[in-house]
């Protein structure tokens, strides 16, 4: 039976489909790009800032009075808003950059709750060079296009694979250190690891069963929004370090099987890189 998408899910889609025209478009050009004497940076940064213009418009369209945070253009809308979109219109652009298909489209819908604090309640990571869309609602399950999604069931280490994002110049020093120390531990023991270069992908693809677990430092709201509530509605974790809000800077997702020990990890590396 096809799920059904609750309207504000179909908004989310409905925009980030429009942005997709283009995006697609663009991405189409930059392999021509690569050879000129200014090369496509200017060109992404535009391409980026249009998709991001082309889903607030959707949006805000639909839900006049909703709140806003996007990745380019930061904050709008009411600070005591009830419901806030939080966008990502390029997921990956160095990838983009490249001409490598692994970019994605990232809205999740955030709602205030009566005794305060907020909560994701659903959340799109549409992969439109792949012809892939994830989204999820709280309560309602996780899918990939109209199929349901569970996580991967396996235990053993040797067998697992795992996503992460690897540091690079801006990164600060400790996550650098915590994040070597991390793969070290990782790498004799597992399958794997993979560095896609888009975390709400990553995300998506650890709630679809083809990662077993990802851990990534540093990460910002719009890079993981969506894609925490895809693990949890598909049966996994998303968790920060420590346990706390996976929304907080520092995330480890993964199976029911593989999440406690990779957190452990993850965890103890960062509180010996503090020293």
């Amino acid at each position: 039976m096809t799920p059904r998408r609750s309207a504000h899910m179909t908004i989310m889609v409905a925009a980030a489909q429009k942005a997709a025209r283009r995006l697609v478009r663009d991405f189409n050009e930059v392999e021509h790009l690569q050879v000129s004497v200014k090369g496509p940076s200017d060109f992404v940064s535009q391409a980026d800032m249009r998709a991001e213009q082309t889903i607030r418009e959707e949006l805000e369209r639909a839900r006049p009075g909703y709140a806003f945070l996007m990745e380019e253009s930061g904050a709008h809308g009411s600070e005591n808003w009830a419901w806030r979109w939080i966008v990502d219109p390029l997921d990956g652009t160095t990838n983009f950059l490249h001409a490598i298909p692994n970019w994605a489209i990232s809205i999740a819908l955030e709602k205030r709750l009566p005794e305060g604090g907020s909560e994701i309640v659903a959340g799109m990571v549409m992969a439109p060079a792949l012809d892939e869309l994830f989204w999820a609602e709280k309560g309602a399950g996780a899918y990939l296009n109209d199929r349901r999604l569970r996580v991967s069931s396996r235990r053993d280490w040797s067998s697992a694979l795992f996503a992460t994002g690897i540091p690079f110049a801006r990164t600060a020093p400790r996550n650098r250190l915590a994040f070597a120390r991390v793969l070290g531990a990782l790498m004799p023991e597992t399958a794997g690891v993979r560095r896609m270069g888009s975390a709400s992908l990553d995300l998506a693809w650890t709630a679809a069963g083809r990662y077993d677990g990802y851990w990534e430092l540093g990460t910002h709201l719009w890079d993981v929004a969506a894609g925490a509530l895809m693990v949890r509605e598909a049966g996994g974790y998303a968790t920060a370090p420590d346990g706390g809000d996976a929304l907080s800077g520092d995330i480890v997702a993964g199976n029911p099987h593989i999440h406690p020990r990779l957190r452990e990890l993850v965890g103890s590396a960062l509180e010996t890189a503090k020293t």
